[in-house]
Formats: C-alpha cells, sequence, structure tokens
C-alpha cells in the first residue's frame, strides 16, 4: 500500500516546514558541482509542493537560503541567485494554475535587487489564490527575526504604542515574519543531520521533528507522505499527559 493510501484525511497538519538539505552532497556523490544539486532541488520542491497541495495542506515552508548561507563562496552564492530568480520566474504560472499563493520571509532587502523584484512580482501576482500557501525562507535566520521583532517593539514602546506590561507571547507574535502565518505542526529535515538550523526556533516550540537520510533532491511525494503517516501515529500532548489527551479527544 502506499503511504498517500495511509494518509487520515481528517487529520492532514495545517502547516508543514521543511528544512530541504543535502544539494551539494548529492552532487558530490555524482562528481558534478554543488549548484548542479541545487539545480536538481528545483524538481523535489516541485513535487513536494504537489503533495502539499493535492493532500490538502494549507501551508507549506521551505528553508531556501538562510543568513548564514551568505558566508558561502561567492560563486555559489551568485549561481543560487540566478538560480532563485529564473525558478520563480518560471513557476509564477504553474503556481497560479494551481491555485497556490507564495509567501516569503527573512531579510528580503538583503537579497539581489533582481531577487527581489522577481519575488515581489510573484508575490503579487499569486496574492490572490486560496488553495495553500507556499512559504520561501529567504535570506532568513530565527535568531535574526526575533531580534528584528525586539527592536521593533523597542521602537514601538518609545513612541508609547506599547507598555511594557503588554508585552507578551500574542504582541512577540504579531512582530514576527510569521505574523499571518500557522505554526507548524510537523517539521521534516532531510539528509540525515540532527538539527534545526536556526529555522523557525520560536514557531517550532511544539512542531513534531521528523529527520530522514534522504538527500533533499531525491526527497519524493512517496517520501513526503511517509512523513506525514509519521506525524499521524504520534500523540501531541503539548505538556499533558496521555490520558489528558485521551479525555479531550
Amino acid at each position: 500500500m502506499l503511504y498517500k493510501d495511509k494518509i487520515d484525511k481528517n487529520k492532514i497538519p495545517n502547516h508543514v516546514a521543511i528544512i530541504m538539505d543535502g544539494n551539494g552532497r548529492w552532487a558530490k556523490q555524482r562528481n558534478k558541482l554543488r549548484i548542479f544539486g541545487h539545480q536538481r532541488a528545483v524538481k523535489s520542491v516541485r513535487e513536494v509542493t504537489e503533495a502539499a497541495a493535492e493532500i490538502g495542506i494549507k501551508y507549506l515552508t521551505l528553508y531556501a537560503f538562510s543568513t548564514e548561507n551568505w558566508g558561502r563562496p561567492k560563486e555559489e552564492v551568485n549561481a543560487l541567485m540566478t538560480l532563485l530568480v529564473r525558478t520563480i520566474n518560471m513557476e509564477t504560472k504553474t503556481l497560479n494554475k494551481n491555485d497556490i499563493r507564495l509567501l516569503a520571509i527573512g531579510d528580503l532587502k538583503s537579497l539581489p535587487n533582481s531577487c527581489y523584484k522577481e519575488l515581489q512580482k510573484a508575490m503579487k501576482n499569486t496574492e490572490n489564490n486560496k488553495r495553500m500557501s507556499l512559504v520561501l525562507a529567504l535570506s532568513y535566520g530565527s535568531r535574526w527575526e526575533i531580534v528584528n521583532a525586539m527592536k521593533k517593539i523597542a521602537d514601538d514602546m518609545t513612541k508609547n504604542k506599547i507598555k511594557k506590561e503588554n508585552i507578551n507571547e500574542d504582541l512577540l507574535n504579531l512582530y514576527l515574519n510569521t505574523c499571518n502565518i500557522p505554526d507548524p505542526e510537523l517539521l521534516i529535515r532531510t539528509s540525515g543531520e540532527y538539527r534545526v538550523s536556526n529555522f523557525l526556533l520560536w514557531q517550532i516550540a511544539y512542531s513534531e521533528l521528523y529527520f530522514t537520510a534522504k538527500l533533499w533532491p531525491d526527497f519524493k511525494k512517496e517520501d513526503f507522505y511517509e512523513a506525514l503517516v509519521d506525524f499521524q501515529n504520534r500523540q501531541r500532548r503539548f505538556g499533558l499527559t496521555s490520558e489528558q489527551v485521551i479525555r479531550q479527544s
């Protein structure tokens, strides 16, 4: 039986986030340049986005480029940015065809101007789509996001827009990049690494974590569905006991 057929349609997570890792290693295994792995990764992005929309997920967030990735060799960063512009340009029509809205989080102003403009254009062109939101994390780092939120809160305090006693979790959420996006219920990481790499640290406080040894360019629809089945077989307790969760269900 395929994993897709095992999925309980009544327990679909609202939001899935993915750390797409392993592109460079995938290319190295084939004696290719790292950018070859990034190019091949686009196919997996397309497949998983399609799979998520088909199964009924409302938000899919992909960790595409971190704040730390700027420290990679210049030629790789330049190639990645060029690939990003080309991919966004090519995929906008498909996103509209599938009723998928494109969103982005991160320090977007730090992107090259051509990338920033292409991204803004694609988000504008897909803003009315309702089936699913595809969120790209670009030049994103969770510590940067939280520090940025603190600065905005401090600015508003000096302007007397908020008071110290008003600061709580709900208020902080309003200042994060993800203010209009629900927290992910499931976080997937490929390539066999067991870490979250400064990704959505605040938002994944109670997310279920799923790790797979598959490198991202090898991660396909059935792999995604397998992660969903694993998620559905877990009991999410949020600090309660199993007995309390059962009584509430």
